[in-house]
């Protein structure tokens, strides 16, 4: 998922900012708890930096409203995260809840060290969010946040250039016809942008119908005619309707200064944009990322989940609920742009949907009725590396792409077998 900012703090510095958050009624973990008390002790990372007051409101309300369970609060930092984590699962002093994003829950679900939870009330979250936390069948989390990513598009340069402005139902081909239109490079106005990444590629993959991993995940299945044609589709619109890396893509902000600078019509990329292209000197608008096939939105989702070692495990899931979907976080969040929430009930969303840029919000929603998740595998960043690094080979035209998949391919099942 996309993780708000973090900071070089090392541990010692994260617990010191725990004890600052928790001073309004969450402790750390070594304080004592009430006595005829339940103790659930959390441990989180999307709190740090800026958000610990936030978490300490919503641990009040929740307290407030069960006054036999007191909840204390670690929050570490996320660049220590995990490592803090594996070795607290793995020595037994793991905390009874925790926040992990999809792509660890996948390890952590299926090794044992997650609760499944108990008659979790699913109507409550939107669906594609929950269903992420299901694993075979078994809830073992519940969503916490999400972003995901829409199709940015230029309005003005859209009426000046006399072409339709983009729709929920456009496909690939849409897309490349407007970009065409949209491009002119005497003026250095690009049509599209779209980064040449493994990020990309699983998502566009998924839009054709094709799959990155077999349903065990033993082995890459992304080799094939819809991977190879998801492939040109982002590597053909290179140096066409796309700046290249001469032009500078891939530079740091290249893409988000192309586009507020007026000189983008489309670009594929998150909705943690909106507030940076708020001054824009042009109007603009979002959709739902055109699909091929079919629709295929990138989502990234934090969830919640309860320790399989854990003694209080029924207070520790009224604890991730709470945290989960109450409408003290709905608000808190809202209020504080901590992410998005994960509710079903889009009335109690207002607040988010009724702003007036970008006007079409309701697409960030609506991506969630079709999402595809990254791929998962225990050498993960190695995988993405290696796929993004074939791509990006093609892209420049040192091979052509369906060597460059075809190498991906046999890396990727390279890692598998290890």
């Amino acid at each position: 998922m996309r993780h708000l900012k973090t900071v070089g703090l090392g541990l010692t510095a994260a617990l010191a900012l725990t004890l600052t958050a928790c001073g309004q009624g969450s402790a750390t973990k070594d304080a004592a708890a009430p006595e005829g008390k339940s103790v659930v002790r959390y441990m989180n990372f999307s709190s740090n930096d800026g958000h610990e007051k936030d978490l300490t409101a919503i641990v009040n309300a929740f307290q407030t409203a069960n006054p036999n369970i007191t909840v204390q609060v670690e929050t570490v930092p996320y660049a220590d995260y995990f490592t803090k984590l594996q070795t607290s699962v793995a020595g037994g002093t793991a905390a009874d809840a925790f926040e992990l994003n999809y792509e660890n829950f996948v390890t952590y679900a299926k090794n044992g060290s997650l609760a499944e939870l108990k008659d979790v009330d699913t109507a409550a979250y939107k669906k594609s969010l929950v269903d992420a936390f299901d694993d075979g069948g078994k809830q073992y989390g519940v969503p916490e946040s999400f972003s995901n990513v829409v199709l940015f598009y230029n309005k003005a340069l859209f009426k000046k250039a006399g072409v339709a402005e983009p729709t929920d139902a456009w496909t690939w081909k849409d897309e490349q016809a407007a970009a065409a239109k949209l491009t002119d490079k005497g003026a250095k106005v690009w049509g599209d942008y779209q980064p040449v990444s493994y990020n990309e590629f699983y998502k566009v993959l998924a839009q054709n119908g094709g799959e990155f991993l077999n349903a065990d995940r033993t082995e890459a299945t992304f080799n094939s005619p819809a991977g190879v044609e998801a492939a040109k589709f982002l590597i053909d619109k290179v140096g066409k309707t796309m700046p290249t890396e001469a032009d500078g893509a891939g530079t740091p902000d290249f893409d988000s200064k192309l586009f507020k600078s007026g000189k983008l019509a489309m670009w594929h990329t998150g909705i943690w944009m909106f507030s940076a292209m708020a001054e824009a000197p042009f109007d603009w608008d979002v959709v739902v990322e055109p699909g091929n096939t079919k629709k295929a939105s990138a989502m990234f989702v934090n969830g919640l989940v309860v320790s399989a070692a854990s003694k209080n495990a029924d207070a520790a899931q009224k604890w991730v609920t709470f945290l989960a979907s109450s409408d003290d976080t709905t608000k808190t969040r809202l209020a504080t742009s901590w992410e998005l929430p994960p509710v079903a009930d889009e009335a109690k969303l207002a607040p988010y949907l009724d702003q007036k840029k970008p006007a079409n919000r309701k697409a960030v929603f609506s991506a969630l009725e079709a999402t595809v998740l990254p791929p998962v595998i225990e050498r993960q960043q190695e995988m993405q590396d290696l796929v993004t690094a074939e791509l990006t080979s093609a892209a420049a035209g040192r091979k052509p792409v369906e060597k460059a998949l075809a190498d991906a391919q046999t890396k990727v099942n390279g890692l598998l077998k290890k």
